[in-house]
């Protein structure tokens, strides 16, 4: 599995030759093509060849096409993630509610428990143990809507009272709504590679959001750009700062025992949520352990 991030930021033509992604642009630069994970093209003006798209899809390298605002706005994804997903598919289908119910009512668990360890490493006491109350009274299902009672009080203590989760209106929401969407794509990456669909989710259902089952897996993965964000303080959220944004693709976390990073880490988690959807049981998922030292 490859470990690189390749953002493309000049206009360029992308192929592929003798295993590598070759970038011709005012020179050309050679990319061994299974070193790559992510490729992020933020310049509207790079064309590539069948040949390379064909190889990213046959490799499962995720690729992000950007807007001419250099915001995620979508990605390339194969029909078949594995040969047999069409039998992973139908399963999917059946995946029984009451089970789907218990297991989004763990990860809204651990969405909590990573804010509340959050606030308590940037020392807002109260409102991390605010936090902690909560988790004592996830439903299943979430029925009592702990998670949205949780994000109110997480994102003021971070951000302050006059806060709100928006569009991209200034640089906070805009560093928030880019990482989140970077995030995403990771899983979409690994549910398609696993042989199922991101469109059917555990909670999220909604007609439009193509990646509903992508939206339920990185719920507790926010915190890793929420941390981000409020450690640099971004003023303005351009070039320079997505690029930063983009290094918590290499850092460290823990599943198990086992430090990985944030690439593996999410193929790990993943996989193991199929594992216990298929086998009904929660404690077969391993989440990431997103504060452990």
């Amino acid at each position: 599995m490859g470990w690189r991030t390749i953002v493309i930021t000049q206009r360029c033509k992308l192929d592929y030759s003798m295993n590598y992604m070759v970038i011709r642009g005012e020179e050309t630069t050679r990319v061994y093509i299974d070193e790559i994970s992510v490729l992020l093209l933020e310049n509207n003006a790079v064309s590539m060849t069948g040949c390379l798209l064909s190889e990213l899809m046959e490799r499962k390298i995720k690729v992000v096409f950007c807007d001419n605002k250099k915001n995620p706005q979508g990605e390339l994804v194969p029909y078949y993630g594995c040969h047999n997903s069409l039998l992973k598919i139908r399963r999917q289908i059946r995946w029984d509610n009451d089970f789907k119910d218990l297991v989004w009512a763990a990860v809204v668990y651990e969405k909590i428990k990573a804010q509340a360890e959050f606030l308590t490493e940037i020392d807002r006491m109260d409102e991390s143990r605010m936090l902690k109350g909560y988790l004592g009274e996830i439903e299943s299902g979430d029925a009592s809507n702990r998670e949205g009672h949780a994000a109110k009080v997480y994102f003021n203590a971070l951000f302050g009272n006059e806060f709100k989760r928006r569009g991209d209106d200034d640089a906070i929401n805009g560093a928030l709504n880019y990482g989140y969407t970077v995030i995403m794509s990771l899983f979409s990456r690994e549910i398609v590679a696993n042989g199922y669909i991101t469109q059917l989710g555990i909670h999220h259902d909604n007609q439009f959001n193509s990646f509903n089952l992508s939206s339920d897996l990185m719920e507790p993965l926010r915190v890793v750009v929420d941390r981000k964000v409020y450690n640099a303080g971004y003023e303005v959220f351009d070039k320079d700062e997505k690029h930063d944004l983009l290094e918590m693709l290499t850092e460290k976390y823990y599943v198990g025992e086992c430090e990985q990073t944030l690439l593996n880490a999410v193929k790990i988690y993943v996989k193991s949520f199929f594992d216990a959807m298929e086998c009904e049981d929660v404690l077969k998922i391993r989440f990431i352990e997103l504060n452990r030292p």
